[in-house]
């Protein structure tokens, strides 16, 4: 399959808590895309498994034309009703439909890890124009803080099967590519401010937790609720500022 068989049948129903729980990106990020892919008021630019278009709408300001490829119908549903200005298109990184040499930059914000690499990667390369580039973004929960990597060990006991961005196994696809040249990766710091309700939505809108049973869903956001009102760092506390390593990964077509 071109997506993760969870992937599709949790975001399917995650729509509306994946624009609610997950974070946006730090100006520093959107700046940093802005320099590197060269994106200006001339630029068309191809935002890859775009969601709900949490990097989307960043991407407004700019100026560009702004191509928005989301294999989920909920999920571009969302995304049309929150950047109207964006052209939404039905279809998957490793079978991109659009023409070769069409697009200025490509980005891909939280989704990479998805795609089968090395035929995304073919694709990517053709629509992108002459010395295109593409960046890589994930929001990276910060585990060095302790209740986060407690909310990580709940998580991954469910996902096994899920491709984790944080591994970092989405690297081998540029190392043994000659379709891409490495222009550098950066980190930057991020945190998400969330009540109790909002820290839920952030759990419940990650694909292998949507794809649950509910009984089993509520049982993990109720493991995340007794975490809340556990922990020294969180308890009695009505807002949460959920830390994150942004991760921007920068590459240019050959």
């Amino acid at each position: 399959m071109t997506l993760h068989r969870l992937a599709a049948q949790g975001y399917a129903t995650a729509a509306d808590a994946y624009e609610k729980g997950r974070p946006d990106y730090p100006r520093g990020a959107i700046a940093l895309l802005r320099d590197t892919l060269r994106i200006d008021a001339a630029s068309t630019v191809l935002d890859l498994g775009a969601g709900t278009g949490k990097l989307t709408r960043l991407l407004v300001p700019t100026g560009a034309r702004l191509i928005a490829l989301e294999p989920v119908e909920g999920m571009r549903r969302k995304l049309s009703q929150m950047v109207p200005s964006a052209t939404v298109v039905d279809g998957v990184a490793e079978a991109i439909p659009l023409p070769e040499a069409s697009v200025d930059a490509a980005t891909a914000a939280q989704s990479f890890h998805w795609f089968h690499g090395d035929l995304a990667l073919a694709e990517i390369h053709r629509v992108l124009r002459p010395r295109g580039r593409l960046a890589l973004l994930w929001n990276v929960r910060d585990e060095r803080v302790d209740w986060v990597a407690r909310i990580s060990r709940i998580l991954d006991g469910h996902g096994r099967d899920a491709p984790l961005h944080r591994l970092g196994a989405w690297r081998r696809c540029f190392s043994e590519t000659r379709l891409f040249a490495p222009l550098g990766e950066h980190e930057l710091t991020h945190a998400q401010e969330l009540d109790e309700g909002g820290l839920l939505e952030r759990v419940a809108s990650i694909s292998y937790i949507a794809a649950l049973p509910l009984q089993e869903r509520y049982a993990v956001l109720n493991e995340v609720r007794e975490l809340v009102t556990s922990h020294p760092e969180l308890a009695g506390k009505s807002v949460y500022h959920f830390p994150y390593r942004t991760l921007v990964a920068s590459y240019e077509r050959r």
